[in-house]
């Protein structure tokens, strides 16, 4: 991607794009017709399973006021409790504190090139898949990767930290 291409992509597309060049990542973000500010939305949109879709969820940590991202496959929900066990305990996020934290706003909130850096979580189901998707800090913007990509780029822990698929 040469520089006038990422100037003319939205502020927080421009700062994971450099992010991820700055880390030798082969693929730079790309810009969907569509907004895709669900994992479902994100994954029609790319024809992949909603499971390839690596969802950004921001807690809000009680003791400090520290982030916490907590990045999941598309198709599991995070459950609060491991989370918790983890990181201590935590609290639901609000459209201001997310967007004061990482400097994008809900539905475009990359695992990376935050405002200030968060405590990250990296939900280990996301390994079942060879190539993932994540949101590139716009509602129309993602970037591809692999979930060992993503352990790279994020320096995070894989952890256990969804709840059991429905019949497990």
């Amino acid at each position: 991607m040469c520089g006038a291409e990422v100037t003319s992509l939205p502020e927080g597309v421009q700062r994971v794009a450099r992010a991820l060049q700055a880390q030798g990542h082969p693929h730079a973000p790309v810009m969907l017709s569509d907004a895709a500010r669900t994992a479902q939305q994100a994954a029609d949109a790319l024809g992949i399973a909603v499971g390839q879709i690596a969802k950004s969820i921001i807690f809000r940590r009680t003791a400090d006021d520290a982030a916490v991202l907590v990045i999941t496959s598309g198709d599991r929900r995070v459950d609060e409790r491991k989370v918790d066990a983890l990181v201590g305990k935590t609290g639901r996020a609000d459209a201001e504190f997310v967007k004061r934290s990482t400097g994008y706003s809900i539905g475009g909130v990359s695992p990376l090139a935050h405002a200030q850096p968060p405590v990250t979580l990296i939900d280990r189901e996301l390994f079942r898949f060879e190539e993932i998707w994540a949101a590139a800090g716009h509602p129309h913007g993602v970037f591809k990767l692999r979930p060992q990509d993503l352990e790279r780029l994020t320096g995070a822990p894989v952890a256990d930290v969804v709840q059991a698929p429905a019949g497990q």
